[in-house]
This record gives structure tokens, C-alpha cells and sequence, in this order.
């Protein structure tokens, strides 16, 4: 903990600083205003760091604590790059503080009013539907609809409110079967009580299932796990069981998560991802559905025969232009958003359903798809969107 506290304060002076030299002549109390923003950034990362001695944070710890210290940590790495980069380009003419100080501003204002229009963004929910074609289909299972929702990240600071008008979203959807794709919880595990107060009532006609992400992990994956499974969620970890539709049988299969490989935060090797014993009970060439929070993983389900994968944890990194296919999580993710076909498989990766960290989302609407499952032989695999509901 004190070396997670020594490096914060050093990455918080030293961007405060840069911003400092530039805009404290022109700020209310000069210097004192920014060692007030840096005190109190470092007091809250004291507060942060507590999770490693199991200290549960309230809402209002996570409202009027974290959710600043989040902005401020963006804001002030925005303001001190823009601003030493203008201040080099503007210094040869003599203008570096001028023209570095100007863009600060600038930086400022334009970040204040992302931060606005993105917050606004992350209330507006969408049932996106969606047609998943899979030649392979059998029959029974022509109209099997699946409702996902993904990267619910619920804690006791969660809009209640909001959370209602998910569970009524799914709820209107009429599912067969309801797919929780990972992180339901905000990184504690006292979080999955909250979890289960929101939708502890959900049913569907095969049940509701999920699976661990990477945050459920980091919370603490045991009573996490035996949090979804007191509500009556059917939690698939390396694992898989067999449905019947329609008179004819799929298996639903659910991995494990990298997180349990080694994280940022300790690891549990019990929930590392293992396809082999995922797949072990499936027949050779029966049709599976799996979920899988990391899209990484689906290129190995892919050629082991999955039809079709649902995944999340990207959240299209809250901030997507989606008519040029781009996210800020493309720029770490091969499979960032959006769906993918190979061969004769399907992913479809679930923007989320909320938010981490910041509640600001800008191209990538919070959703909860509903997907309907569709046979024709003489396609191939595809996904398409319907602009009105199946």
C-alpha cells in the first residue's frame, strides 16, 4: 500500500505541477488552490487504498471521494500534456507560458463539458435487438431469445432508478434466458448484495446465468460467487450444462476470466480461464452458446466449434464512434466492440450496461441486447440489428 501511495502522489504532484506553472497566476489563491486539489487527491487515494484491508466505502465515499479523484486524475493528465506540448511548440517565439496557459484553459473547458455530455450519455439506456443467423442452428432453437446484459458494475452508489429501468428492459424483452456476461459488482464483494436487491427477482423460462469478470474477481470471487448464487443465478465458471428448446438440445457453456491468471489485484487461479475443461462435457459437433466476459477469448472457442459468444468487458471503451467501427478500447483490443464472424462463429461484444470509474459514456450507449436466434442454411453466420423489437 505505501508504494501504490507513493507512486500515486508522485504521478499527482508532478502533472499538478506542470499545470501549476502555467495556470497559477491566474487562479483564485494561486499555488494554495493547487496543493488543496493535490492534498486532497492524495487524501483520497489513502482512503481508495483501503480496500486492501477489506475497509468497505459508502456511497457517499464513492460519490464525493472516488468519483472526483477519477476526474481530477484525467483532467489534470489532459491539461499538463496539452499544456507542456503547447508551451514547447509556443516558447521559440516567446509565447510558451502565454500559449501553454491558453490551451490549459482550453483543455479545462472542453473536458468539463465531455465530462457533461458523457454523463449524460451513461443514463441513456438502449435495448438494442439483434438477429443472430447460425446455419448450424437446430431447429427447436429457431426464436430462442437471449436477453445479455453485461458490465452491470453495481454498488451502493448505483442509480436505483436506473437499475429498475434495466431490469424492466430485460423483463419487457420476454427471454428465454438471461445472460449476465461479467462484472457484476464495483470491485467490492458487499457489492453483489446490491447486485441481488436490483434483480434478485429476474426469471427466465431456462433460467439466468453468469459468469466472473474481471472486477468480480478483484472483489473477491468467492462471495461474490456465493452472492449470485444465494439470488438464484446459475453461475457458469469453466463449466457448462445442457438446455432443451424446442425439442432439441444446445449446451450453454461459461469460462473463467485472464483476471484469475494475475491482475492488478492478487489473483485466484480457481477462476483463470481453462477452454478445455470449459468445453469437456459438450459432444463433439453439438451446438454450444458460450459467455465469455473477455473477447479475447473467443478465438480459442472458435475453433473448438462455439457457435456463438457473448462477451463484454470492453464497454467500447465508453467513449466510440460506431459508424467507423472505433473505440477507445480498440487501441488495447483486438475484438473491441461491435460483432465479429469467423468461420462459421459469432461474437457479439455487449458495450455494458453501465459504467466504471466515471459515469461518462460518448458513442457507446449503455445496453441491453436481446438477441434472437435465427436458422437458414443457406447463409452464413451473421448478426444484424432490427430497429424495432422481434
Amino acid at each position: 500500500m505505501r508504494r501504490i501511495v507513493a507512486i500515486g502522489a508522485i504521478w499527482t504532484c508532478v502533472w499538478w505541477a506542470i499545470v501549476g506553472a502555467l495556470v497559477a497566476p491566474v487562479l483564485p489563491c494561486g499555488w494554495a488552490t493547487i496543493a488543496a486539489i493535490v492534498a486532497f487527491e492524495v487524501a483520497a487515494l489513502l482512503v481508495l487504498v483501503q480496500r486492501f484491508r477489506g475497509v468497505y466505502p459508502s456511497a457517499l465515499t464513492r460519490l464525493f471521494v472516488f468519483r472526483p479523484f477519477w476526474y481530477l486524475q484525467l483532467g489534470v493528465l489532459l491539461m499538463a500534456l496539452a499544456g507542456a506540448a503547447a508551451f514547447v511548440i509556443g516558447a521559440p517565439f516567446g509565447y510558451g507560458v502565454t500559449v501553454g496557459r491558453a490551451v490549459v484553459l482550453i483543455v479545462a473547458t472542453a473536458f468539463t463539458a465531455a465530462a457533461l455530455v458523457g454523463y449524460l450519455g451513461s443514463r441513456q439506456l438502449r435495448t438494442r435487438h439483434l438477429i443472430a443467423t447460425l446455419p448450424q442452428l437446430p431447429r427447436g432453437l429457431d426464436g430462442l431469445r437471449i436477453v445479455q446484459v453485461s458490465d452491470l458494475h453495481v454498488g451502493p452508489h448505483t442509480s436505483r432508478r436506473f437499475l429498475r429501468r434495466v431490469a424492466v428492459a430485460i423483463e419487457a424483452a420476454q427471454p428465454d434466458l438471461i445472460a449476465v456476461t461479467g462484472d457484476q459488482v464495483d470491485d467490492y464483494p458487499g457489492d453483489v448484495a446490491h447486485f441481488a436487491a436490483a434483480f434478485g427477482h429476474l426469471k427466465a423460462r431456462h433460467g439466468v446465468f453468469a459468469i466472473a469478470g474481471n472486477h468480480d474477481v478483484y472483489a473477491g470471487w468467492a462471495d461474490v460467487r456465493n452472492g449470485l448464487t444465494a439470488m438464484g443465478v446459475t453461475v457458469l465458471v469453466n463449466d457448462s450444462v445442457a438446455i432443451v428448446h424446442g425439442g432439441d438440445r444446445f449446451w450453454l457453456a461459461g469460462t473463467g476470466d485472464p483476471a484469475g491468471s494475475g491482475g492488478p489485484i492478487g489473483r485466484d487461479v480457481s477462476v483463470a480461464p481453462d477452454i478445455e475443461r470449459t468445453l469437456v462435457k459438450i459432444p463433439a459437433g453439438a451446438f454450444t452458446i458460450a459467455l465469455a466476459h473477455n473477447p479475447a477469448l473467443w478465438p480459442a472457442l472458435a475453433e473448438r466449434g462455439v457457435s456463438l459468444t457473448l462477451s463484454g468487458h470492453t464497454h467500447h471503451g465508453q467513449l466510440s464512434i460506431p459508424h467507423i467501427d472505433w473505440s477507445l478500447a480498440s487501441l488495447f483490443l483486438e475484438h473491441a466492440m461491435g460483432w465479429h464472424v469467423r468461420g462459421s462463429s459469432l461474437l457479439y461484444i455487449n458495450p455494458g450496461t453501465n459504467y466504471w470509474g466515471l459515469p461518462l459514456r460518448i458513442g457507446a450507449s449503455p445496453e441491453v441486447s436481446v438477441l434472437v436466434l435465427r436458422r437458414d442454411e443457406g447463409s452464413q453466420a451473421s448478426i444484424a440489428e432490427m430497429p424495432q423489437p422481434i
